[in-house]
């Protein structure tokens, strides 16, 4: 199974969940979407309509976790 954590390197609560995914013993990729804009684009498909918001979890192309414990980062929009 791919799992993907979408997030940005200042969002405290994208590091909280690598960390809980690290001590899990869970392998994924992780994407920095401030600074990969091909990533970024690849989100905004993944979560339509809506404000983008850190961390997201993706699990074989489907979105299963958006924030983590009920917290989330936001990300503005990039130019």
């Amino acid at each position: 199974m791919a799992l993907e954590l979408f997030g940005t390197r200042t969002c405290p609560y994208t590091a909280e969940m690598r960390e809980e995914l690290e001590w899990q013993g869970r392998e994924f990729t992780e994407y920095d979407v401030e600074d990969d804009a091909a990533a970024r684009k690849r989100l905004e498909r993944l979560c339509p309509g809506g404000a983008l918001s850190v961390p997201v979890l993706v699990e074989d192309g489907v979105v299963t976790s958006v924030g983590h414990n009920g917290r989330s980062c936001y990300v503005a929009h990039l130019t």
